[in-house]
């Protein structure tokens, strides 16, 4: 039961006047008292958190928390996971710009607001990375690049938990999110960044247009999902990667091939 009540909290409700009074508790003073029992519901790794617990002045506070230097290093491999998370499903994108989300179809298009966009990636590759209340929600480069395109869509918002990526309608192509384009040595990737439930909850940290393989880059407010997108089919996903499975910052995602 507590473990729910956190989640609705960090993933926020289905109305708009319930998220934004969730939103005002977690951010508030009086959720300190709610991060031990965070901590111990989602049995969290203390020793990779940067300050001590007191520190943290709200539940909000601890759920954007940055972890220490040493907790993340970063694979040789060209490509690396930017969030910890769950990979949800990975592959080709389908030849008329569809892929499969929990068994739903998504058109690209809609997802990047611009059809042709959408063309440059669609005999591509794509991951799609579910953050969990429990995870770390600092968001990292996945490779080296210059950002040559950045911009935010979307207006309405669906939950982008399990449930609303299976169940919603159109979650993701209708969730405000952020669309950062970088352009690399094996070509170009979309790293794509959907908010969570009625809030604009993602912050970048990241201003400039070099980016460095493991960098910070932005971070989630509240509950997430990551989708990356992979020009070309230059890419070989790790092998130990499969659906469902977890992947930290700084792990193989793909590499060149």
């Amino acid at each position: 039961m507590k473990k729910r009540l956190y989640q609705t909290m960090i993933e926020l409700s289905n109305g708009k006047a319930s998220s934004a009074a969730l939103k005002r508790f977690a951010q508030s003073a009086i959720s300190q008292k709610a991060v031990a029992g965070f901590i111990k519901a989602y049995n969290i790794e203390l020793g990779e958190i940067e300050h001590p617990i007191s520190k943290y002045t709200s539940l909000h506070a601890f759920f954007t928390r940055r972890l220490n230097k040493q907790a993340r290093p970063i694979a040789g491999a060209e490509l690396v996971s930017p969030v910890d998370g769950r990979v949800e499903i990975h592959g080709a994108i389908q030849s008329d710009s569809r892929f499969m989300v929990k068994g739903i179809s998504y058109s690209l298009a809609e997802l990047l607001g611009s059809e042709s966009s959408a063309q440059r990636y669609a005999n591509g590759q794509y991951a799609i990375l579910y953050l969990s209340p429990a995870d770390y929600h600092r968001i990292h480069s996945p490779a080296d690049g210059q950002v040559v395109k950045q911009y935010m869509l979307g207006e309405k918002s669906y939950p982008v938990n399990r449930l609303g990526l299976t169940y919603g309608k159109s979650p993701i192509s209708g969730n405000r999110r952020l669309i950062t384009e970088l352009d690399t040595a094996y070509g170009r990737l979309l790293v794509v960044k959907v908010g969570a439930m009625y809030v604009n909850s993602i912050e970048l940290t990241e201003f400039g247009t070099d980016w460095e393989k493991g960098q910070e880059v932005a971070y989630f407010s509240f509950g997430s999902t990551v989708a990356v997108f992979f020009e070309g089919q230059n890419l070989q996903f790790d092998a130990k990667i499969t659906g469902g499975d977890s992947i930290k910052v700084g792990e193989p995602l793909a590499y060149m091939v």
